[in-house]
């Protein structure tokens, strides 16, 4: 106890008088060392505040020591701690006071990029390319969000991805990374085998359901030692542009937190020292992508391809987007100092920085029909050499933002407290001009399809806009395994119009594969041959790795179940009254979330299904 005491005093804080925090003063006797200069710091970052309300020793000790502790957290998990938290902050705030630009001096451009079409010699090409990349690939998913906003409890990669097969997204991204690389070691004979790295960044809202969701599946067939859980902390959220620390209104003796946003992953990583091992393993990429969006695996390989034929530092997964569509776009800025970046810029800043320097017509669509500023979707390949260099000068710190929401004009208080936050895509930002910074295009059926909206605000989406719910994400992986098919030359029904949860969607024939099938276009065109039709009322769904399609007809529901070491050749006709769509109302409480969210379920009314369960070769003709 003395030892405490003596240690503070001799120390320059205004000797902690009874002025400076009298409440502190008092209690300092339950504190180690190390948690008074806890304290100590705390005041001399001008935050005294916190302990105004602190009572005298021997009433809530426990939950003042849990307060220091607390901070003794937020303070390790921040590259350079509380005080370089509180520094940025009160700069960062300043500028937002002011109204500053974080773009001035900067003129907006059009950066270089690959824009790819699907199926065709190029894309194949580069699929190819990526393919065999795979085997130096680890793969990161961000994945810290509940399903609150989207109107289901869950975890957001618990919810199934689609009706037909049940598959939740977790499953479908773990077994797609397996199935590559599989595909990768066929495509690299001779050279050694590795199990594919696979990080999950979790928080505290959904770190224990996600390792529970893993273990009750047995991780989804992908070996534990491959999957790590990185957790993102919290940080502090600030009650003034002062940034004075926020005490949380549920206890005195906490400082309120809120996320800090995706770009965690970086700090996260680094920290980690899994970047290092992956090095020293002979890695050379490093995939990011997000928790919900069915699509993305189908356009992975190609984009995969594109970096290491275009010898990309960072290739940002991009979509054709509409001028003045609330997704940002991928755009060089050049500074008038020499300074150069590309970046993602907000769609709600790209407009008035391209007017303002010198294009009257803002973010305008171009002779294509789309913005010549390709839509971001946080998605990012990253060459790791350079990725590494670039974090041991930054520790992985993102450049942040702060967005406070102001009481009035005079932007002097807040409505409720804010913080700072970074974001995954803005890690180009403190990149040299020298690194090579580009991007992939591909079809928009094709890659992006995210799961995020609930059906209230999907409703309220303008006209012509995605709708980025659960019952597009569902009709768009339909959609584009059937234009996949089509392709390859399948003949399949054009899709007819529906209205559910008020959102009208293209309802095509219920396409699925497993992975396992089908991981590039080339897999596809492999295993499907002849004359082939399916009809807009069907249901497809192939779960086996060697089943060839050809020669079928098929009007109703067909599945497919097979063994790996099982070739299944299936033809002939099938017409039963197979599995319908039916509508339903999201209000009825008697349905499981993930189906009111979606606004329909699927009947299975009569199906022809078929299991193979024995290696050998078997024809499936009815």
């Amino acid at each position: 106890m003395d030892t405490a005491i003596d240690k503070l005093s001799n120390v320059q804080i205004n000797q902690l008088s009874t002025s400076t925090s009298p409440n502190l003063h008092k209690n300092l006797s339950i504190f180690t060392p190390d948690q008074v200069e806890l304290a100590k710091m705390l005041l001399e970052m001008e935050q005294g505040h916190l302990f105004e309300n602190w009572p005298d020793p021997g009433v809530d000790d426990d939950e003042k020591i849990c307060f220091i502790d607390q901070v003794a957290l937020l303070n390790s998990s921040y590259p350079g701690g509380l005080i370089s938290y509180v520094k940025t902050a009160r700069e960062l705030l300043a500028d937002s006071k002011e109204g500053k630009n974080p773009f001035d001096g900067f003129v907006p451009s059009v950066p270089s990029g690959e824009i790819l079409t699907f199926g065709d010699d190029k894309f194949m090409k580069y699929e190819e390319t990526g393919v065999k990349q795979v085997q130096n690939a680890a793969f990161v998913l961000v994945a810290g969000g509940l399903g609150e906003r989207l109107g289901y409890d869950g975890i957001k990669v618990a919810l199934p991805m689609e009706t037909t097969t049940g598959a939740c997204f977790l499953q479908h991204y773990i077994e797609s990374i397996l199935c590559l690389s599989e595909a990768s070691c066929k495509q690299t004979q001779g050279e050694s085998r590795r199990d594919v790295p696979f990080v999950i960044m979790t928080s505290d809202d959904t770190h224990a359901r996600t390792i529970q969701l893993l273990e009750s599946n047995s991780y989804f067939g992908m070996k534990p030692t491959q999957v790590e859980l990185l957790k993102q902390e919290k940080v502090a959220c600030l009650a003034d542009n002062d940034a004075r620390l926020a005490v949380d209104p549920k206890n005195k003796y906490r400082i309120q937190t809120k996320p800090h946003g995706h770009g965690d992953v970086h700090s996260l990583l680094y920290s980690s020292g899994l970047l290092k091992e992956w090095k020293d393993a002979g890695l050379r990429w490093v995939l990011f992508f997000q928790d919900t969006n069915g699509l993305l695996f189908k356009a992975i390989p190609a984009a995969l391809g594109v970096s290491a034929s275009k010898e990309y530092h960072v290739n940002s997964l991009s979509v054709p987007r509409k001028a003045k569509e609330a997704i940002g776009g991928i755009t060089r800025l050049t500074h008038a100092d020499g300074r150069e970046m590309v970046i993602n810029v907000e769609y709600n800043q790209l407009d008035p920085l391209l007017r303002a320097t010198g294009h009257p017509d803002g973010d305008a669509n171009c002779e294509t029909g789309f913005s010549p500023y390709p839509g971001n979707i946080n998605q990012l390949i990253l060459e790791l050499g350079p990725y590494i260099d670039e974090l041991s000068k930054t520790g992985g710190a993102i450049k942040e933002f702060v967005n406070p929401k102001y009481k009035d004009s005079t932007k002097t208080a807040f409505k409720s407290s804010t913080r700072l936050e970074c974001m995954m895509q803005d890690y180009p930002k403190t990149l040299p001009p020298s690194a090579r910074v580009g991007f992939t295009v591909t079809d928009p059926w094709l890659a992006y399809a995210p799961v995020k909206n609930n059906p209230e605000d999907a409703a309220k989406v303008p006209k012509g806009n995605p709708y980025h719910s659960a019952t597009s994400g569902e009709t768009a992986i339909y959609r584009a395994n059937s234009m996949i098919l089509r392709k390859a030359g399948v003949n399949i029904d054009d899709p007819v119009s529906e209205v559910f949860n008020g959102q009208g969607v293209e309802v095509w024939a219920r396409v699925v594969w497993k992975p396992k099938w089908a991981v590039t276009f080339a897999d596809v065109k492999r295993k499907v041959s002849g004359n082939n039709f399916i009809s807009q009322k069907s249901t497809l769904v192939i779960k086996g790795s060697n089943v060839i399609i050809q020669d079928l007809s098929l009007d109703g529901s067909l599945v497919i179940n097979s063994v790996d070491d099982a070739e299944v050749q299936v033809g002939g006709s099938v017409k039963n009254n197979g599995w319908t769509i039916e509508s339903i109302n999201k209000d009825d409480t008697t349905l499981p979330e993930e189906v009111r969210i979606r606004g329909f379920k699927i009947n299975k009314t009569e199906q022809l299904e078929k299991s193979y369960s024995e290696p050998g070769k078997y024809t499936l003709n009815p």
